[in-house]
């Protein structure tokens, strides 16, 4: 994919990603069992540094992400809402550049996504 094109990609991409800290921040304040407040609460606090991570070194390695999308949607589900973030974080690595050091911030990303699920999944 040309270098021009991975922004309208990128920005999506962190925009969920940013948006998965604000919905997963509601979740941990409604769950009513402490192994999901303890798995949300992780999460949350972490997917915005490496969303901000992610975006920083792009810009460095391409340009300013000038345009981020304003549509978001809201989830109240933590297993599903964790299983679809993961189907989608894994089909947007398609859409994103190839730098290693994108690949290990998108690697640290899906690990957080994959432990969260599992915490919530085995503590139900």
């Amino acid at each position: 994919m040309p270098k021009e094109n991975y922004e309208k990609a990128v920005a999506q991409f962190v925009a969920v990603l940013f948006h998965a800290g604000t919905i997963t921040h509601f979740m941990h304040l409604q769950t009513k069992s402490y192994a999901q407040h303890k798995a949300l609460g992780h999460f949350y606090e972490d997917i915005v540094d490496l969303a901000d991570k992610y975006a920083e070194a792009y810009q460095g390695c391409y340009s300013v992400i000038e345009e981020y999308p304003t549509d978001f949607h809201a989830a109240t589900d933590p297993k599903t809402y964790f299983q679809r973030l993961k189907v989608y974080v894994k089909t947007a690595a398609k859409t994103l550049p190839d730098e290693p050091n994108l690949q290990n911030t998108y690697a640290d990303i899906l690990d957080l996504i994959d432990s969260t699920l599992y915490m919530i999944k085995t503590f139900e």
